[in-house]
């Protein structure tokens, strides 16, 4: 058995804050599927729903897979945001023509933005104690 033999299930890594997710994409009827949950029930908010789906509207491809996701790390919103970024990246596995689409909707740049690391003697990364002159 070959090590590096190439999958014919398309896969992706997204990443986004401190989430990191793994997507397969399998031909079906596109339902998406979050740590063994719909995506709609584990997500909860209709706005992170719309941010998983970008991908498809984007290529045309809404109804043509199903989506199976593994997530973990961060919280909700960076989940939804790494979930987008790894079903653009497995898309393009799949039909390499759907690069220049997503590129040009920046669904492949991954968001470098991190939460800034607390400072010692300070609250948090910035904030201060409250100065007192007296």
């Amino acid at each position: 058995m070959a090590v590096n033999a190439p999958s014919s299930v398309p896969r992706g890594t997204g990443r986004r804050k401190r989430a990191v997710v793994r997507v397969r994409l399998l031909p079906g009827t596109g339902e998406i599927t979050v740590n063994s949950k719909p995506a709609d029930q584990y997500l909860g908010r209709a706005t992170l729903m719309q941010i998983v789906r970008q991908p498809f509207e984007a290529t045309n491809s809404v109804g043509r897979f199903n989506v199976i996701v593994n997530a973990f790390g961060g919280g909700l919103s960076g989940q939804a945001g790494a979930i987008r970024h790894g079903i653009a990246r497995a898309l393009v596995q799949a039909d390499e023509s759907l690069r220049p689409i997503l590129r040009k909707a920046g669904l492949l740049t991954r968001d470098p933005r991190e939460k800034e690391s607390k400072k010692y003697g300070r609250k948090r990364a910035r904030k201060r104690f409250q100065f007192s002159k007296r």
